[in-house]
């Protein structure tokens, strides 16, 4: 990827999770642009990741990529996931980025039942939770440690209707990450989160309609949707000590002005 620098975090060993296609993706490659040696969980599957995250890869970045699959919709797959980064990455880890989540489909609030809810908060609170308890051991000894979560415009916003459950579950990662930056400030860790808005990526050719995107794109003060690619220098810059060092706590919207805190 050009204007990214090489060396950024060349040495440092970097773990992704929902990197197989989309936001995931595009954070993962800019990593290794960087220099950094990435363990980056392609879902349940590989099916994404050979089309969206290896396609053109160089092979000097290749050789840096780990690809781990999980099922984190199943109960247990954020500690059977944890193990697996420890034994893929030596037990060594400097970041870790939460990225995997799901809407699981709109539904209107009055439809929601245990098997939606379930669904939902297992894979984008539980399993999130639950990674990150497994690996903080190994990042309270890694070089400049920090947690990138991603959270979302709906977080704030409240989500377009359907999106409740997806919405709520996304302002528990925001104040999640809030009170994980106060708890592990003083083991050194550095914990915040990127909002992303309306990105065209899979995740809304799925539950969105060609109209509503449209309109979205519209009303944006830049007058278009976002990218994937749009999104990944925010994760770089609050993984690197070098450029956000004094910044924890922190959720950081990246979306064309769609929202404005």
């Amino acid at each position: 990827m050009q204007g990214f620098d090489r060396e950024l975090f060349a040495g440092r060993r970097i773990v992704v999770t929902g990197a197989g296609r989309g936001i995931g993706a595009a954070v993962a490659r800019a990593f290794l642009a960087c220099g950094g040696r990435v363990v980056a969980h392609a879902g349940r599957s590989l099916e994404h990741a050979e089309k969206d995250l290896l396609a053109g890869m160089a092979a000097a970045e290749r050789e840096r990529l780990t690809l781990l699959v999980e099922d984190l919709s199943d109960p247990g797959g954020g500690e059977r996931l944890a193990e697996a980064v420890l034994a893929a990455s030596g037990g060594l880890i400097d970041v870790l980025v939460n990225n995997a989540g799901t809407m699981g489909g709109r539904v209107a609030a009055e439809a929601i039942d245990a098997a939606q809810y379930d669904a939902v908060l297992d894979l984008n609170i539980r399993q999130v939770v639950a990674l990150t308890s497994g690996l903080l051991p190994a990042l309270k000894t890694g070089r400049e440690p920090a947690i990138v979560n991603t959270s979302s415009i709906s977080a704030r916003i409240g989500g377009s209707p359907g999106s409740s459950l997806y919405s709520a579950s996304k302002a528990f990662v925001s104040t999640w990450t809030r009170a994980l930056a106060r708890e592990l400030a003083p083991d050194g860790i550095r914990v915040n989160a990127v909002s992303p808005g309306t990105i065209m990526t899979d995740f809304h050719r799925r539950y969105s309609t060609k109209e509503k995107l449209d309109a979205t794109a519209a009303s944006i003060p830049m007058k278009r949707l976002g990218t994937a690619e749009d999104c990944a220098p925010a994760y770089l810059f609050l993984a690197s000590a070098l450029l956000s060092g004094y910044i924890t706590g922190q959720v950081i919207e990246v979306n064309g002005g769609q929202f404005m805190a």
